[in-house]
């Protein structure tokens, strides 16, 4: 066990190295990923989704009704932001229809785990960060879809009851089998939690695998244009979680978790919901591939900036 903790500190240290270095091996040997077949995104991100649910406690949902007035801002702000970013974005670089889904359903997906951590090495309010994750997940199923299909649905022809029926079977049902686990026998999940952000980590290295390996003659075709999109919607999200909070008069503290939990998306939930809603558009799934990469770049450079807010 030591061993695995010793690991998982490492991997955890070089989280977004690791990420880059997988990625960039897909891209420029698309061969080392081609063996992993796509349709196993869906079960790398209940994995993923399953080990947020054994680190949550019931507990953990008492934060959301003691400070609705927070948790109602962060979800409002999480669903009105970043796809109305995404769409500004997308529409000012010219994407075509398979570029623009992907990059709008990477802003209409919640903030994902990562957010916690990079919370918590930010010195922000974590429990306010837990909660507005998990609100924000559970509300996804109705809010994912609905906002999606508001924006694409004249372009696209968006399968909204199949992105609900997807995030139900690859969130909602992982994350709650994980927090009835860790409720009934929580003395072996805490055995388990410790070893829980390597296999996370490897989950998600093995999707951005994956999404990189299987289109990487598309990506080097798009050039750099999905990149800057990508990098400014991540960016611009934080900024504007980070007036939010500060509009909102939050302390310091709170303003850190609002800026990154707006600013950082459930990217694997992205692209597993755009083979998904857009099978025939496969280029759809590389934005949110391109935001995994990212956003575990630019969170680790926040929380050292952050760090120094007092």
């Amino acid at each position: 066990m030591k061993i695995l903790e010793r690991i998982n500190g490492l991997l955890g240290k070089y989280m977004a190295a690791a990420v880059l270095a997988v990625a960039a091996l897909s891209l420029f040997v698309p061969k080392t990923g081609l063996w992993m077949q796509t349709g196993w995104i869906n079960y790398l991100l209940m994995v993923v989704m399953f080990g947020m649910g054994l680190t949550l406690k019931a507990e953990d949902f008492k934060y959301v009704f003691s400070n609705p007035r927070n948790i109602a801002a962060g979800c409002i702000g999480q669903f009105t932001i970043m796809p109305l970013l995404a769409f500004a974005l997308g529409k000012a670089f010219h994407f075509d229809d398979a570029l623009l889904a992907g990059v709008i359903l990477v802003g209409t997906c919640p903030g994902g785990t990562a957010s916690n951590v990079i919370t918590y090495l930010s010195e922000g309010d974590v429990a306010l960060s837990v909660g507005m994750t998990s609100i924000n997940t559970l509300m996804a199923p109705f809010l994912t879809p609905a906002i999606t299909y508001l924006f694409l649905h004249t372009t696209v022809k968006v399968n909204v009851l199949s992105m609900f029926i997807s995030i139900i079977e690859v969130v909602i049902l992982p994350i709650a089998l994980g927090l009835l686990i860790n409720h009934f026998f929580g003395e072996y999940s805490k055995r388990v939690v410790k070893v829980l952000p390597t296999i996370s980590i490897i989950a998600i290295c093995l999707i951005v695998m994956t999404v990189v390996s299987h289109n990487a003659d598309k990506i080097i075709e798009t050039g750099l244009s999905i990149f800057a999109v990508v990098i400014m919607h991540n960016l611009l999200g934080y900024l504007c979680g980070f007036g939010l909070g500060r509009l909102l008069k939050m302390d310091m503290k709170k303003t850190k978790a609002m800026s990154i939990e707006i600013g950082m998306q459930n990217s694997g939930l992205a692209t597993s919901l755009a083979g998904t809603a857009f099978p025939n558009l496969a280029m759809a799934t590389v934005p949110g591939a391109i935001f995994s990469v990212w956003h575990n770049i630019s969170g680790g450079i926040l929380a050292g900036i952050y760090r120094r807010f007092d």
